[in-house]
């Protein structure tokens, strides 16, 4: 069995098989073309398929009654010029897997496959290559890459207004906000090509450039926050640079897995392995990432045990336990709570993953800038004679307490 695609028919929703230059070889003789064929099937069903396979090893999967059957190779031309081509309506809305099933025992099948997956519109005229769930995503892209804009203009204000305050964290801060809006333009742009088109090749070059820019900005200046690299210290330490260089080049090969898995599709032989690395590069990522504020935090702790600026030193532990809770609430919405709604939620309705994803991102990014913001008296390092006898009691009562 080989998995084509998956994808959510609406009651408009047509599936297209062309097939072309079919031949089969086989060591037992002359195959039965009724063993050979394409069908669709249900998640739901899915399950129904492995248990009959399950009981019973030599059950062709083409017999099974839960299957809904295209053709098999039965209604093919005769040779040489094998070949099919035929349109199938969907009666039962669903979202289903398209799979090729070979059961002619010691037999291989080379051809040429043409596969057109789609929804019509309301009139019936226009085709929708995006399934069910995802055809807002276009929409939802663009907005928020309009949002983005909007932020980085704010920033560039704030920015202006305190230029005494700007560090150089600050402007790569900014590019971070340019690369985000860049990347979730170009999503937009290329999920509407796919939408109209059927083939992914509309900017998704720039997609993927300003993907990979946008991630790596996004660990790294997380790890450099993190270190208070810039507005506390202009340097980082050996350990912190390790981090780094783990980071980025994992991000590489992140980012490589993340372009064979979008520019493929599971028919290909290794396209599972590619998203088993995406997913632990991924997670090596973000608890790297974790280290650097660990190490602030730690740090900071033992400075304010001698230093006598008490009340400074509390406000930055406040500050990097409060980014510390803020990366760590980020990082787990977007890794398990988004893939927990891709699972549950209905065909219908996956593009909620993908808004929820964003809405994290966004809110996310404002809460990060806010906290790091270039202002001349933050509320984290300007503290008057009071707080600071406030803060020298509430060091003493934590390492007590510790």
């Amino acid at each position: 069995m080989i998995l084509f695609e998956r994808f959510g028919f609406t009651h408009t929703g047509q599936a297209t098989i062309t097939v072309s230059a079919v031949s089969v070889m086989s060591g037992v003789g002359s195959p039965d073309p009724s063993r050979l064929g394409f069908f669709l099937l249900s998640e739901e069903s899915l399950i129904q398929v492995l248990l009959e396979l399950q009981s019973n090893p030599s059950f062709c999967v083409l017999d099974s009654k839960y299957i809904h059957l295209l053709f098999t190779f039965r209604d093919l031309s005769p040779p040489p010029h094998s070949s099919f081509n035929h349109s199938y309506p969907i009666t039962s809305p669903n979202e289903y897997s398209l799979f090729f099933a070979n059961c002619a025992p010691e037999s291989a099948v080379s051809m040429n496959v043409r596969t057109e997956l789609y929804n019509l519109d309301g009139r019936g005229r226009v085709k929708d290559f995006l399934s069910a769930g995802l055809t807002h995503l276009p929409s939802l892209y663009f907005c928020f890459s309009v949002l983005y804009f909007a932020f980085l203009a704010y920033w560039i204000y704030i920015c202006l207004q305190n230029k005494k305050s700007v560090h150089r964290i600050h402007l790569l801060m900014g590019v971070l906000v340019v690369m985000k809006a860049l990347n979730l333009l170009c999503a937009a742009e290329d999920k509407h090509y796919v939408k109209v088109t059927g083939t992914p090749h509309g900017w998704d070059v720039l997609f993927y450039i300003f993907q990979f820019i946008r991630v790596v900005l996004l660990f790294t200046v997380i790890v450099l926050i993190g270190t208070g690299w810039s507005f506390l210290k202009p340097f980082l330490q050996e350990k912190e640079k390790k981090v780094l260089m783990i980071v980025i080049p994992l991000q590489v090969l992140a980012n490589v897995a993340s372009i064979v898995i979008g520019e493929t599709g599971p028919f290909i032989k290794d396209w599972v392995t590619w998203n088993q690395v995406f997913l632990l590069v991924d997670i090596i990522c973000c608890c790297a990432i974790i280290f650097p504020i660990v190490w602030s935090i730690r740090s900071l702790r033992e400075t304010s045990k001698t230093d006598g600026k008490a009340a400074r030193n509390l406000a930055k532990l406040t500050l990097f336990r409060q980014f510390y809770i803020v990366v760590i609430g980020y990082l787990y919405f977007t890794r398990i709570v988004v893939f927990a709604l891709r699972t549950i939620a209905a065909y219908k309705y996956q593009w909620v993953a993908n808004a929820a994803e964003e809405i994290a991102s966004l809110a996310f990014y404002a809460i990060i800038f806010y906290m790091f913001r270039p202002v001349e008296k933050n509320e984290y390092f300007a503290l008057d004679d009071e707080e600071e006898e406030a803060a020298e009691l509430a060091l003493k009562d934590e390492e007590f307490e510790l």
